[in-house]
């Protein structure tokens, strides 16, 4: 007999398999999340329409093709959340949580609908890990949304993951680098498809959210909207830049990186992964939404927050298939930085490194290493400090010898032929 049914396209089963990872992603989450303070929150699955329409604009991608909306039994236009963000925003509101101290730290992990066309990592009914840190506009918490982002990757023990960062301004300079875009485009406007010069009408920044090939002369030649920023947005990027420094999270300038959604100001950003290829490489990413509230007809409120897809994230654990390698932990947070130089000549030389930043007993920590499945501890505290070595502990002996920092890869090395000689 022919099946009933088969699976909708662009829709997937998470089979017995499959789950290890997906459980992987969300204890991460749920653990990197309670270090940081942010509590979990669930919105509903659909929501009214004009929730979206106003707040990711008439002119997306995101309202224009691929927002599933229907009409309920009561004639109301009702979608399915394409996005997280208005949702949460909806419920800060709704919920009160305006009252409470500032700003309000949430997450949410779910799944989500858009009709697009299906590929590798990306379904018609996707899941996200998302935060958003709603209340004051302070620079420091872009950066504090950005290392709980990139700290995720790390705990799940991808490491060759790379941070694009931009500002977009706000609706002080916006307005008059859109008028720039425009000029620069305006004589080009014969060369571009039916869609953009749409997007030239209604949003020029729309243009530079193209990733057809045909479009990356241009893009590549257009004004860079870094170099027309106010003065509070310019320093607001710079505070964040070096406050990424600070943390050791290496990042990449992306002048064209605007992000799907008309909400966002200022700060940009998003997490690629090579192994995904091409246009596809985006893991996810977010930025900061100050003028969403007041679209949405709620009072002036700034936020900024992320959205990862798990679906992608999974393909990589997939692929990575085995446990990390080697777990790096500072005993202390004044040694934090001595351990991530250490870990990014490990990172250099292609070994797949966890770092543990969390605040806690180093008991504690060794026991998350050897839950992990680690082959190796990488420890260092004061004394290593004061030193220049770490420790390399050997988590099947219990064995570990201290290593002069510039011995540390050496060491390891030969460890990890250790361990892979007695395996085979």
């Amino acid at each position: 007999m022919k099946p009933v049914a088969q699976r909708p396209r662009g829709t997937q089963d998470i089979l017995p398999t499959d789950q290890p990872h997906w459980d992987a992603m969300r204890r991460a989450a749920e653990r990197q999340c309670a270090l940081y303070g942010y509590r979990l929150i669930e919105t509903p699955i659909f929501e009214q329409t004009s929730l979206f329409s106003r707040s990711a604009g008439e002119t997306s991608d995101v309202v224009t093709k691929e927002m599933y909306t229907f009409a309920d039994r009561g004639n109301r236009s009702l979608t399915l959340r394409p996005e997280g963000t208005a949702p949460v925003m909806r419920a800060y509101f709704d919920g009160g949580l305006f009252n409470e101290k500032q700003p309000v730290r949430l997450y949410y992990l779910g799944p989500f609908f858009r009709y697009d066309r299906p590929q590798a990592g990306r379904y018609r009914e996707f899941h996200q890990f998302g935060v958003e840190a709603i209340g004051p506009a302070y620079p420091d918490i872009d950066v504090e949304v950005i290392e709980l982002g990139w700290l995720w990757f790390s705990r799940l023990g991808i490491n060759q993951t790379s941070l694009q960062l931009n500002s977009i301004g706000d609706e002080v300079c916006r307005p008059a680098y859109r008028e720039l875009l425009r000029d620069y485009y305006r004589p080009h406007l014969p060369e571009l498809s039916d869609e953009d010069r749409l997007r030239f009408d209604r949003n020029p920044l729309r243009l530079l959210d193209c990733k057809e090939p045909s479009c990356q002369p241009l893009k590549a030649e257009a004004p860079r909207i870094i170099d027309h920023l106010c003065e509070p947005c310019s320093t607001a990027f710079q505070y964040v830049q070096e406050g990424l420094k600070g943390a050791g999270i290496p990042f990449v300038i992306r002048p064209d990186l605007v992000r799907g959604l008309d909400y966002y100001t200022r700060t940009t950003f998003e997490f690629w992964h090579s192994s995904l290829g091409g246009s596809q490489n985006s893991l996810g990413g977010g930025g900061r939404y100050d003028g969403l509230a007041r679209e949405l007809g709620y009072r002036d409120t700034p936020g900024i927050g992320f959205a990862l897809g798990l679906e992608r994230t999974a393909l990589i654990l997939k692929e990575l298939g085995n446990p990390p390698a080697i777990y790096a932990i500072a005993v202390e947070e004044s040694s934090r930085k001595h351990l991530e130089r250490i870990a990014q000549e490990l990172f250099d030389r292609g070994l797949q490194v966890v770092v543990d930043r969390s605040i806690g007993r180093l008991d504690s920590k060794m026991r998350n290493a050897a839950r992990q499945g680690a082959y190796l501890t990488l420890i260092v505290g004061p004394t290593e400090d004061s030193s220049g070595s770490a420790i390399v502990h050997h988590m099947r002996d219990k064995t570990e010898v201290a290593v002069s920092d510039d011995k540390v890869a050496e060491a390891v090395l030969k460890a990890l032929a250790t361990y892979s000689a007695e395996s085979v």
